[in-house]
């Protein structure tokens, strides 16, 4: 493959990632135990941004994921995620694929999301409120319109623009969507949830249905929150909290503010190997944090012929 042809941009990137095999590409990714992923490295940017370097490899590709992460840009026209991910050959050392940064990791999120959510959420039909209207918002709007066949949204942002603009998103995809201007009091007619913003402070406090589902990924640092404390302790005593990966101990900023030890608990894997199920009666919150796995999954995905 030619240096010309393996970059691609936002729209081809989103096409050789359909969410349905992403989920289940991250399924598989989890049973295999030939995947290697490091830590990540977060350097501090004078902008009061910060660096990630995310590497990950199975025994025929690596990947390594290098974005700018800035929330000051957050409702400007800048992204505040920008950066690549680099795919090689492990073999031949060949750089395969340069695939568009922020579309992967809004992608892979949802994706991630929505497996959570097929192993789960107790009523997965929906309808679901959607709190943040930004690429993860929409992302996964598109996630769960085509993986659940969700076809009702109520969407909370704290931009009214950017709500009608995913509004008509979901029109478009054949769902019904209004905008929401109350997130707290949608939580009673809403089984499922996605938490979607730059988690600068709490965006939902109310207390969620016995059958809801709710996807938290805004906060992926201990000083990020979307969730309220009130929340966060109401779904830990009656219901179950799965987190992405082991690695959010030290990252999940929701759970660790709200006080809850988060050592311990089940994450996806978990779910995935049978090990935990979901419970028979009560909420289940799932605490993305993020982790390079997802994109090793993304590429996987990426790399295949049928793609795109």
């Amino acid at each position: 493959m030619s240096d010309a042809a393996v970059l691609l941009g936002p729209t081809d990137t989103a096409s050789a990632l359909p969410y349905t095999e992403l989920a289940d590409a991250t399924a598989a990714l989890l049973a295999d135990p030939g995947v290697s992923v490091p830590e990540r490295q977060v350097l501090p940017l004078a902008g009061g941004g910060s660096l990630f370097v995310m590497p990950a490899l199975d025994g025929q590709i690596a990947i390594a994921k290098i974005i700018t992460f800035t929330p000051t840009n957050a409702g400007t026209s800048r992204p505040s995620i920008q950066g690549d991910v680099l795919v090689f050959d492990t073999t031949t050392g060949e750089r395969r694929l340069v695939l568009h940064g922020p579309t992967v990791t809004a992608r892979r999120t949802a994706a991630v999301s929505l497996l959570a959510a097929r192993l789960l959420a107790p009523n997965p039909s929906g309808p679901m409120l959607i709190v943040g209207a930004g690429e993860q918002g929409q992302s996964h709007v598109e996630a769960f319109a085509q993986g659940l066949k969700v076809k009702e949204f109520w969407v909370h942002s704290r931009s009214r623009a950017s709500a009608l603009r995913l509004v008509r998103h979901a029109q478009s995809l054949g769902a019904q969507a209004w905008v929401c201007d109350d997130a707290d009091a949608a939580l009673a007619h809403c089984s499922l949830v996605a938490t979607c913003t730059p988690a600068q402070g709490v965006v939902l406090s109310g207390m969620p249905r016995t059958d809801a589902f709710i996807t938290a990924v805004g906060a992926f640092t201990p000083d990020m929150v979307e969730l309220g404390t009130d929340l966060c302790q109401h779904v830990h005593s009656l219901g179950l909290i799965v987190t992405d990966t082991p690695r959010a101990t030290d990252e999940a900023g929701d759970l660790l503010q709200a006080g809850l030890t988060v050592v311990g608990m089940p994450c996806l894997a978990d779910v995935v190997h049978g090990t935990c199920q979901a419970p028979k009666h009560g909420p289940v919150l799932f605490k993305s944090c993020g982790w390079a796995g997802w994109d090793l999954a993304a590429a996987r995905v990426a790399l295949k012929p049928s793609a795109g």
